[in-house]
């Protein structure tokens, strides 16, 4: 966001959402033109495959124009709004000086015409005469809600046959039908887009995580599986990496991508940064904190973009193997499963073998073959697991 060369207004554009996201869609309006708005205050959502969020307001004024309306998909750095900066508090709007002037009617509904793309072809698509439609937006303003609760509220014709027809008309298959969320029609074309790059391959190694179940605490097993993986990355850097087309870019710095689920909407990869630099107990805290604001979607955009590696944990819902899809540009992503007691044959000092009950879990790799080979990504995960196994703290 960025202000105009006029002075008096302000610009509200569509902010850079980590360094792959080249677009984002209009989700929702919390402001229209005409209404006052504060500084830093919300004037619209946004989503992303990444990322839903809210942009605030870059200053105290009267927002003058909508230029993308709620629906449309446009690239990084378009102009989305323009805020009248001059404008005073409590001063009347043009469209109200004027509305005293206005013929007084009752029961008499204007023409549907404010009305934005989407709704407009909504109604097209379902044949709506929007002068049927109660709208509850501003001045009466027809919303994307009212369209379909509209239409989710119309009867459906029955289906006529013919009265010597021997076929009978088949009752519907049970269920509730629900449109997919944009967010998870945004994470299935990046899954897709990510399929379609790169060369995938899984690598699956079991540990004993003994040595983590005794020292970890109240803590979860992810923050010292994620110091362990931070250790093999810096031994073996070929994987904190990311692909920029055809070149292969190693990073000195990991930053570390933890998967995390948001219920029926999906999942987003917020991205601890410098994570070499944490402690587990300081890797737990951050990843605990970017959980908490990825559920009340209070992220920064520059948190969700940058990662150089991906953990994700299915096996706190009793997952026991996967074959996870990588987060492009990144080249490999780890895949943590359930820790679950089993019988395993143990060796002592002696070298002789018993059975023993230990924790065991798989670490599942998928890996993007353009920029890796089998013997990298096994040697990898077997430095992983020696980490965990050998836990020193």
């Amino acid at each position: 966001m960025s202000s105009s060369a006029t002075e008096t207004l302000a610009e509200v554009t569509m902010p850079q959402m980590g360094v792959s996201v080249a677009e984002g869609t209009i989700t929702e309006w919390r402001k229209r033109p005409g209404d006052w708005v504060e500084r830093d205050e919300t004037v619209v959502e946004i989503s992303t495959d990444k990322v839903e969020t809210e942009i605030p307001s870059p200053a105290t004024g009267r927002l003058k124009e909508i230029l993308v309306e709620a629906g449309e998909t446009v690239e990084v750095g378009v102009l989305l709004a323009t805020i009248e900066t001059e404008a005073k508090a409590g001063q009347a709007h043009p469209d109200e000086e004027t509305s005293d002037l206005a013929p007084q009617t009752s029961d008499v509904r204007a023409p549907a015409t404010p009305v934005s793309p989407v709704v407009r072809r909504i109604a097209d698509e379902h044949q709506v005469d929007l002068m049927m439609v109660q709208g509850t937006g501003r001045r009466g303003r027809v919303t994307k809600k009212d369209i379909v609760a509209f239409i989710e509220a119309k009867p459906k014709a029955a289906p006529t046959l013919h009265s010597e027809s021997p076929y009978k008309e088949e009752p519907a298959p049970a269920g509730n039908g629900s449109e997919m969320s944009l967010m998870r029609k945004q994470i299935g074309e990046h899954m897709v887009r990510s399929l379609q790059t790169a060369a995938h391959c899984t690598t699956v190694v079991e540990a004993d995580m003994s040595a983590i179940e005794a020292a970890r605490g109240k803590l979860s097993y992810l923050p010292l599986v994620a110091k362990a993986t931070i250790a093999a990355l810096r031994e073996h850097p070929q994987l904190n990496a990311t692909m920029e087309g055809d070149r292969l870019i190693q990073h000195d710095e990991v930053h570390l991508g933890i998967a995390g689920a948001l219920g029926d909407d999906g999942l987003i990869v917020p991205v601890v940064r410098n994570a070499h630099e944490l402690s587990h107990e300081g890797l737990a805290a951050r990843i605990k904190d970017l959980a908490e604001r990825a559920r009340s979607k209070r992220l920064e955009p520059d948190e969700v973009g940058g990662g150089t590696f991906t953990i994700t944990n299915p096996g706190r819902f009793g997952a026991l193997l996967a074959t996870p899809i990588i987060n492009q540009p990144q080249v490999a992503i780890l895949d943590l499963e359930a820790v679950v007691k089993r019988p395993v044959v143990v060796s002592d000092e002696q070298g002789r073998d018993s059975i023993a009950i230990r924790p065991m879990t798989y670490f599942c790799m998928s890996w993007d073959h353009r920029a890796l080979d089998g013997v990298l990504a096994a040697k990898f995960l077997g430095s992983v697991r020696e980490n965990v196994e050998g836990w020193r703290g």
